[in-house]
């Protein structure tokens, strides 16, 4: 089969065809890479569909490798090697320890970095291995055991828990807010507005004031919220603060309140796992995620132990 046109296999589910293969048996790969026997299971069938044939032969004793396994093992061995030799190459930690953590760049610079010596140190030591993505990825699949992110619910086929909610206020840099002045919310239309993924949270804000507003052609988007705050600071327009993510910005005085008045935003967040059983490692990591953002420890206790 011609994949020359396909997406690439993630690495991940190379891991787990290579540990299968040495081990013989999909719980014993599990154990090595720290996942569950699920999610080993996902990725060799997700290799066997994208190959369109099978690598492993199913028994009641574990796996082994079929002829065309066998000939995929070893050019995946091959390739291992091959990185391996690279002296400058990254290793990701393993270990019982070690949680993988998925979130969007703007949370994870804003919110999770600043919290992340406390989040790895506080009782015990962890490590926090932090995957950085916009995608909605399969968290199961991909190994992950946790995710913070943006959202207006929970999604399907995860266990998730809100964690908080924000009330957004305008915000712009100090030069463009001594022009903007103080007044009537409507003052703020004779200067660009700057929005992220959407519009929502400023016709939230606008609709609050009993105003309409829809985005005009001289208002910004970008898709990344860091962007959308470092707008603001070099004086692009006026966006809208998110508490607790905009705290540091609004205390170095890089962005300041242009207007008081505050409106629950339509978006909140979220933690989420996959379903089943988490990790000792993972629930530690989502009781101090849960403590770091006053979430009761009833809540986070129900999450943990939720079964989907």
């Amino acid at each position: 089969m011609d994949h020359s046109s396909e997406q690439m296999l993630p690495l991940e589910t190379l891991r787990a065809f290579d540990a299968a293969a040495r081990t013989g048996s999909f719980s014993a790969a599990a154990e090595k890479l720290n996942l569950t026997h699920g999610a080993v299971s996902r990725q060799i069938a997700k290799l066997e569909d994208w190959l369109g044939l099978k690598v492993f032969d199913r028994g009641a004793r574990g796996v082994s490798l079929t002829i065309e396994g066998t000939r995929l093992h070893l050019r995946t061995t091959e390739a291992f090697a091959l990185i391996a030799s690279n002296s400058d190459r990254w290793i990701e930690p393993r270990g019982t320890a070690v949680v993988r953590l998925a979130s969007i760049p703007s949370v994870s610079g804003l919110w999770l970095m600043p919290r992340m010596a406390a989040l790895e140190s506080n009782p015990s030591k962890l490590r926090i291995v932090l995957d950085v993505d916009n995608r909605q990825a399969d968290l199961a699949d991909e190994g992950i055991d946790l995710s913070v992110r943006c959202g207006r619910g929970r999604i399907p086929g995860r266990v998730s828990v809100q964690l908080f909610e924000e009330y957004v206020f305008p915000v712009a840099s100090p030069e463009l807010a001594r022009e903007i002045g103080r007044g009537d919310p409507a003052r703020l239309l004779k200067f660009p507005l700057i929005n992220d993924s959407d519009a929502s949270a400023w016709r939230a804000w606008f609709a609050a004031q009993d105003m309409d507003y829809r985005p005009r052609p001289q208002d910004r988007r970008f898709e990344d919220y860091n962007l959308v705050l470092d707008a603001a600071a070099h004086g692009l327009g006026i966006a809208l603060a998110r508490p607790p993510m905009t705290v540091d910005q609004l205390k170095s005085g890089r962005i300041v309140a242009v207007d008081e008045r505050s409106v629950l935003s339509p978006i909140s967040y979220w933690l989420d796992r996959p379903l089943g059983r988490p990790r000792a490692a993972a629930a530690d990591l989502a009781r101090r995620i849960a403590s770091q953002a006053g979430l009761s420890a009833e809540k986070i206790e129900d999450f943990i132990v939720a079964e989907g």
